[in-house]
């Protein structure tokens, strides 16, 4: 087993792209196969852990990136099926929380859907244009529902 502490020279860029040594990887299935042993620790460091080792990794955002939204019924029925650049598809919800973060000095918006335990997928721009488009107001915020749960994606 390697050493607790080894890091690998992966980084996954803020628009999803996974580098190796700097260079993108372009195997689509060898990114897939990474994906699926990605794991986040309490501290919030990523790792890739198989049986026989484990190496931390660079993440300069979310792993992920969701690049499609699909909108199912109306109001608090409606239902958002996003999918993301390795083709993992997810509803949102309790379990699959929408989220937006704000920066502190510019005020601009970082929003995410959770794709698995500490594993987040950035929402790409135009994703949260087509939410934008169908937020609605409730107690004062502006946000989407999907599994009869409100995703505000304003700031409060």
């Amino acid at each position: 087993m390697a050493a607790a502490d080894e890091a690998y020279d992966i980084r996954i860029g803020r628009d999803g792209t996974w580098y190796y040594h700097g260079s993108p990887i372009r195997r689509l299935p060898l990114v897939k196969l990474f994906a699926t042993v990605l794991r986040r620790d309490a501290a919030g460091d990523y790792w890739l852990i198989t049986r026989a080792e484990r190496g931390r990794i660079t993440v300069d955002d979310a792993p992920f990136v969701a690049v499609a939204v699909e909108v199912s019924g109306t109001g608090e029925d409606q239902v958002l099926t996003f999918r993301t650049n390795l083709d993992a598809v997810r509803e949102a919800g309790p379990e699959h929380p929408i989220r937006v973060a704000f920066a502190p000095d510019t005020g601009e918006p970082s929003p995410y859907i959770r794709i698995a335990e500490g594993l987040d997928a950035l929402l790409s721009r135009p994703v949260f244009y087509e939410l934008a488009e169908i937020a609605v107001a409730r107690d004062g915020r502006m946000g989407v529902w999907s599994h009869r749960t409100f995703f505000p994606l304003d700031q409060a």
